[in-house]
């Protein structure tokens, strides 16, 4: 049954992710936690395994919509490169910090995390992009199917600082940073969706096999459940990849934000009376 239950969560975080360019983790990581330690139905789950399994589960949902977006050419590779570089010893550092957490300090910080996230999807969209970034970095030039041209940028030392901040928390929570990414990309540096979305997974793909690394190293991904959770991460990754380029996603993105918002607020609580 454990197996079961994580594989179908594998396959909703896979989705759910790609189709909003987060990675998964955000979904994974609070799901797993609610049915495997709240409700016990997943045997020697802690937070450390439940991070464990996400950032290997980030590689093959990651793998699947960037291979999708490659075909497409919706990834600016060097952005990926550059970003991937700035989150890199953020996300070591993220690691270690995660091996001195106990459940209840755990959950807490998480919580904050996702209300913060959950925050920041709800009002997204009546943020308006602000053009300092763009003006002040290197410009690049993207033309979509319909024939426009976006012109987006950003300086390489923001970008740098940004990410690393991303990174740490990617490796504290094992969460693909998609969802501070993707409307960074946006609102800041202005980059066309779906080339936002595109580009950030190739960086959670990235991402994730430094995760990976150092959270084996560390132990704390217990194999037999983090194989349950690949094949329906990566078919839930290239599922919700189409799906992204032939829907409006916005009825799923308000699921999510609600999602989060119960979530965070669930997590704190078991945090400080759980």
């Amino acid at each position: 049954m454990a197996y079961i239950l994580l594989a179908l969560i594998g396959a909703i975080s896979g989705v759910m992710g790609s189709i909003v360019g987060l990675g998964g983790g955000t979904i994974l990581v609070p799901l797993t936690l609610l049915i495997g330690i709240n409700l016990g139905w997943i045997p020697g789950i802690t937070p450390h395994t439940v991070v464990g399994i996400s950032v290997i589960m980030m590689i093959f949902n990651g793998l699947s919509s960037t291979i999708s977006h490659m075909k497409v050419k919706t990834i600016d590779y060097r952005t990926g490169w550059i970003f991937f570089a700035g989150s890199i010893p953020g996300t070591l550092i993220g690691a270690f910090v995660n091996k001195g957490f106990d459940l209840p300090s755990f959950n807490l910080y998480f919580g904050i995390l996702l209300l913060v996230l959950s925050i920041l999807l709800l009002t997204r969209k009546y943020l308006k992009p602000i053009h300092w970034f763009v003006d002040r970095g290197k410009q690049m030039s993207f033309v979509d199917q319909q024939g426009e041209t976006h012109v987006y940028g950003y300086p390489i030392w923001f970008a740098l600082l940004l990410t690393f901040i991303i990174g740490f928390t990617s490796g504290l929570f094992g969460i693909g940073g998609g969802t501070m990414i993707v409307p960074a990309l946006i609102l800041l540096f202005l980059f066309p969706p779906h080339v936002a979305v595109g580009t950030s997974m190739f960086i959670v793909f990235l991402s994730a096999i430094v995760n990976s690394i150092t959270h084996i190293s560390l132990g704390h991904v217990p194999w037999l459940y983090a194989l349950a959770v690949i094949p329906g991460a990566y078919i839930g990754g290239t599922v919700g990849t189409m799906l992204n380029k032939k829907m409006d996603s916005e009825t799923l993105v308000v699921v999510l934000r609600i999602m989060l918002l119960l979530f965070g607020l669930r997590s704190i609580y078991e945090g400080i009376w759980g």
